[in-house]
């Protein structure tokens, strides 16, 4: 697999920058405000079925579509309104640098909303670097790590896993990728990471350095 035929397949949340300061708590209680209105539960509830269906589903929005019938474009709205995003997102200030010494195409991956991925893309003044933004939208509402989303990517570009490499902060979406053949970099400070991990990195920056250990 030369450098020239590569194609980077980029997680969005927590891999392009840091959401866990602001984004993913207003993401959380936008979701726990959800469920409580429209299953007509208390607080406790809503956000235990929250967790629950995140953890069985890899996102609650599929849980509640199996046994609420909840419309996902409507749920996808709610729960990702943002009316001061630009100081919500966290990004090193390296990123672009990093990016563009990555020879390839590069597609951004992400279980969020197309609204929401590509105004995050837009803050952070990356979004003209990537051929794609490929959202839940186009997985037919199958987020990953399950492997529906993954062929509509790889399918949609005619893409051959064997060709790819994902970057990912989920052990679990970056399994999947291992499984169908693609290189794995995990972001991530743990220091000893799974067999279907090839390159474990802390950051982002690190990743043109591990470029030899991906062909």
């Amino acid at each position: 697999m030369t450098m020239q035929r590569k194609t980077w397949i980029f997680d969005l949340d927590n891999t392009l920058h840091d959401a866990g300061p602001h984004i993913f708590p207003h993401i959380n209680q936008s979701m726990t405000d959800y469920v409580q209105t429209h299953l007509g539960v208390d607080r406790s509830e809503a956000n235990r079925v929250r967790v629950d269906y995140w953890k069985r589903y890899g996102a609650t929005l599929v849980g509640l579509m199996r046994h609420h019938d909840v419309d996902p474009g409507h749920f996808l709205l709610q729960t990702h309104h943002f009316p001061e995003l630009e100081k919500m997102v966290v990004a090193r200030r390296e990123l672009r640098w990093t990016l563009r010494r990555l020879p390839g195409r590069k597609i951004v991956f992400s279980n969020s909303p197309i609204h929401y991925s590509r105004a995050v893309l837009d803050i952070l003044g990356i979004d003209d670097l990537f051929d794609d933004v490929f959202c839940i939208e186009r997985t037919g509402y199958r987020p990953k790590p399950d492997t529906s989303g993954f062929f509509r990517l790889l399918n949609d570009h005619r893409l051959h896993p064997g060709r790819c490499i994902m970057v990912e902060d989920s052990l679990e979406n970056l399994r999947t990728a291992k499984r169908l053949g693609m290189r794995t970099v995990w972001i991530d400070p743990t220091p000893r990471s799974p067999t279907w991990i090839d390159v474990n990195i802390r950051h982002l920056r690190s990743l043109p350095r591990c470029l030899a250990r991906l062909i």
